[in-house]
């Protein structure tokens, strides 16, 4: 018995029922949002305009009779009549799609979010630290754990790595211009002359 009350527990502790209660309620509450915003905004609109192409008062008054039964004071039986509900068949159509539209609204919300706590969570493992950065940071007397000191080591890691390429870059242009000095070819030979009877002119 003990052991049927623990699994009852943990079931009812299980986050997939947890969510799908909260659904349900959502749910429920929702519904109540979806009716409002159809019986309230746009079934009086819609009321507006049955009543200026068909006559109309509202959705309710839509029918087409099949077999028409009238009470004995004149008015139509509904109870015994036969016909077809195009009003509440109307009713059933703007439900869905506003159904449908506010849960495409939620959804796209949801993901955008999701892909932003996506974006924020690849950063997070980009920023973390492999072991052989740890290593490093260990030789050199810096704890993992000190944010700005590893910050600021990397920093100037970085800045040092990147001087380093500029003065590689520096020397090989030089040791380049040294062999071209060293053996000129024909066209740099040309410009010299050039040059030199420019400034004798």
């Amino acid at each position: 018995m003990k052991k049927f009350f623990e699994e009852f527990k943990k079931f009812i502790t299980r986050g997939n029922v947890v969510d799908m209660a909260v659904g349900v309620i959502v749910g429920s509450s929702f519904t109540a949002i979806v009716n409002g915003l159809s019986n309230n905004i746009l079934k009086p609109l819609i009321n507006w305009l049955l009543a200026l192409v068909f006559g109309k008062d509202s959705l309710s008054e839509v029918y087409t009779f099949l077999t028409k039964v009238n009470d004995a004071e004149g008015n139509v039986d509904l109870a015994q009549s036969i016909y077809i509900d195009w009003g509440a068949f109307i009713n059933a159509v703007i439900n869905f799609f506003i159904v449908a539209f506010v849960l495409f609204c939620i959804v796209k919300i949801v993901n955008k979010f999701r892909e932003e706590n996506k974006e924020a969570r690849d950063k997070i493992r980009k920023k973390r630290l492999t072991k052989e950065q740890r290593a490093e940071l260990k030789a050199n007397g810096i704890k993992s754990t000190d944010r700005a000191a590893v910050t600021a080591y990397f920093d100037e890691k970085a800045k040092k790595a990147e001087e380093a390429k500029k003065a590689a870059e520096a020397e090989a242009a030089e040791a380049a211009r040294l062999e071209r000095l060293a053996n000129p070819t024909s066209e740099d030979l040309l410009k010299e002359i050039r040059d030199l009877l420019k400034s004798k002119a």
